[in-house]
């Protein structure tokens, strides 16, 4: 076994004191890089919001999420119902009724989705300044570069 690291398969835990911040990103076995992986997609994101007020049809998740493809629907669902994040009924009727709902462990990411979301809508204003004074400084230093350029091209032409 490696120094350093848990019995346990796939856990990020180091068993002495010393913490890495960045171990989950580095070690292959990790889990926690492959759940963040999961849950932070933007398809997992929507059917967490969705189904955090009430259980939903297949039908009715494909149709309020825009852009969604049955394939990647159903991906994301199963992914999701493996993850003890969903869960999944089916019901005895013909044609057979499909209905998803968040898990009590569900519940509680969309609790932290909730939070990153309000600090999105706080922060949205900054966000959009930082992007506009980085496309300036993008767009000027281009413009700079393309000048600095001609002007080479100038002189060697004039050689």
């Amino acid at each position: 076994m490696e120094e350093r690291t848990s019995e346990e398969p796939g856990s990020c835990e180091v068993t002495d004191g010393d913490y890495d911040v960045w171990q989950w990103d580095t070690r292959e076995d990790c889990e926690v890089r492959q759940i963040l992986d999961r849950v932070a997609d933007k398809w997992s994101l929507l059917v967490i919001a969705l189904l955090e007020r009430r259980t939903l049809r297949f039908t009715e998740l494909k149709r309020k999420i825009d852009g969604v493809s049955q394939r990647m629907l159903a991906q994301t669902l199963r992914h999701l119902e493996r993850d003890g994040l969903v869960s999944r009924t089916v019901h005895a009727t013909v044609p057979p009724r499909v209905d998803y709902a968040l898990t009590p462990l569900g519940a509680t990411l969309h609790e932290t989705i909730r939070t990153l979301v309000t600090w999105t809508e706080s922060h949205q204003g900054e966000i959009v300044a930082a992007r506009n004074t980085y496309d300036r400084r993008v767009v000027a230093e281009k413009a700079e570069a393309e000048r600095a350029a001609a002007e080479r091209d100038a002189i060697a032409r004039a050689i």
